[in-house]
């Protein structure tokens, strides 16, 4: 079993900086041993999203932008093997983007992509979030960000559980999941 930092970001607008929310959950050995979730008030007051997850500029103008925050956060990536996120692309661009604006050295962890993890160890289709936590029977907030990490942690524990390991590096190869020291 691996460590694993499950992430999700909720966005105020298209820029990737933008992050208002962030769900953290950590799993360790099979398990989730921590959870954690924090407003983060953006560079701009400018919120086009509001429509999705429910937060404007008054809630977030008094909460730490990312560089203050991160002092919090960052002990979160100690040790873990590697970050989750569901459709990866996205929270990997917000953290990197975020880590950038402040001057923070980005975590060198890789992602795993929750999406891609989902069809390939359970052929699930469609793949959003709201899909594969159906698929698994997990509770689930829809753009909550700790609702949405724990979701994608669980994803996690669950292909581990099936058989997936970070540590042989599974990759999806058509319709299969196979090792990619296979191929």
């Amino acid at each position: 079993m691996s460590t694993f930092l499950a992430i999700d970001f909720e966005t105020a607008n298209t820029a990737p900086d933008s992050a208002c929310a962030i769900g953290l959950v950590r799993g360790e050995n099979g398990r989730i041993v921590q959870e954690e979730v924090f407003l983060i008030r953006p560079p701009t007051p400018e919120f086009y999203f509001t429509h999705i997850h429910g937060l404007t500029w008054e809630n977030v103008m008094d909460a730490p932008d990312f560089g203050l925050l991160w002092p919090d956060i960052a002990p979160l990536f100690d040790g873990v093997d590697f970050l989750a996120a569901h459709n990866a692309g996205f929270d990997s661009r917000v953290l990197q983007s975020c880590c950038v604006r402040h001057d923070i050295d980005i975590p060198h962890q890789e992602f795993t992509c929750t999406v891609k993890l989902a069809r390939g160890m359970w052929e699930v289709r469609p793949t959003k979030l709201p899909n594969v936590a159906h698929f698994l029977g997990l509770e689930l907030n829809h753009h909550d960000a700790l609702s949405d990490s724990r979701a994608c942690a669980n994803i996690i524990l669950a292909a581990e559980r099936d058989g997936w390991s970070f540590e042989t590096r599974y990759d999806n190869v058509g319709e299969r999941y196979i090792a990619v020291d296979q191929l």
